[in-house]
């Protein structure tokens, strides 16, 4: 179609209004109910986390907001969802720690990071080193001795493949010269009962549903993959404390929107993730399930997701773990 002067005229007027569009958008913003995409099945800390946020929410905004669960595929049937919804503020998804490594782990993905936009990175999820209270070793300068001594070297139990547990296990193993086997579990209760067996040497979890063990005297915790110690338990040293400063490890979670969503709308968001976790209740809960807020701006979160994916693309790459599922 040629372009006339009312043509020009007409697209410039449309230029000029978008800004506030976008801004009367995100004042009004949710009009309608809002879903909240988690990449886990029900009942995990993420889904049960997602929820706390979600009550404050709808408290704050007056609006509905609902999880759909939409597990597998090591989340990425999740973000590819989002990737691909409406960028109208009204599908957001609530991403894990595998979102930074699912292209190193899996190759070529449905979706390109570029389609999702961090809003507001949420919590972490704080990954701890655990033993059966009854083993030989009592310490992880023993638990390594061990493995060394073991022909096939060590068994640790995680969540699966390309978890951050199982990740933290990789480098930590590697970088003390121990062989190390990981044993994927669906869930912590199928992870303990076979390291109260003693059919795996050691695992690495969360610990919140670990401690009615730790406290009955069944496990020991050796450490925690963290920078500092954490609140959840801070009895644990770090392993950075044990000599391993590479080991800092944890899961997260964050939100994130379709790249296209008006970026007022996006800072809405954030800023409202952002005071949630500073609501002594939200934070109170969020301990209850092993989670510490760890609010981060979006931008700070995108650099953040950029960090791990290097960071745990060299691990992936080294140990041979491309493909594995």
């Amino acid at each position: 179609m040629p372009l006339t002067r009312r043509t020009l005229l007409a697209s410039a007027a449309a230029l000029a209004a978008t800004p506030i569009l976008s801004a009367r958008a995100a004042d009004e913003w949710p009009t309608r109910l809002v879903r909240m995409i988690s990449p886990y099945g029900a009942g995990g800390a993420n889904d049960i986390s997602l929820r706390i946020f979600n009550e404050y929410f709808e408290r704050e905004l007056k609006q509905q907001f609902i999880v759909e669960n939409k597990p597998g595929a090591g989340t990425r049937i999740a973000n590819e969802m989002v990737a691909h919804a409406a960028p109208d503020g009204y599908t957001i998804l609530y991403a894990a720690a595998p979102y930074a490594t699912a292209e190193a782990l899996f190759g070529k993905l449905n979706y390109q990071r570029s389609e999702l936009r961090p809003a507001a990175m949420a919590v972490i999820a704080p990954i701890f080193l655990i033993i059966n209270a009854k083993a030989d070793y009592k310490t992880l300068p023993e638990l390594i001795a061990y493995g060394k001594a073991k022909k096939d070297g060590l068994t640790f139990g995680s969540p699966g493949p390309g978890s951050q547990p199982h990740l933290a296990g990789e480098l930590l193993f590697r970088t003390a010269g121990v062989k190390g086997l990981n044993i994927p579990f669906r869930g912590d209760s199928a992870a303990y009962t076979e390291l109260l067996a003693g059919r795996v040497d050691a695992t690495f979890t969360a610990i919140s549903t670990a401690l009615p063990h730790i406290k009955a005297g069944n496990f020991r915790v050796l450490g925690v993959a963290s920078a500092e110690r954490s609140t959840i338990y801070p009895d644990a040293p770090t392993l950075v404390e044990l000599g391993f400063p590479q080991i800092v490890a944890a899961g997260w979670y964050g939100f994130m929107a379709p790249a296209a969503t008006p970026a007022p709308i996006v800072e809405k968001l954030e800023s409202t993730v952002l005071r949630a976790l500073q609501d002594p209740t939200v934070k109170q809960k969020l301990l209850a399930q092993g989670l510490e807020a760890h609010g981060r701006s979006g931008a700070d979160f995108a650099a953040f997701i950029d960090s791990e994916t290097s960071k745990w693309s060299k691990v992936i790459e080294e140990a041979g773990l491309k493909g594995q599922q």
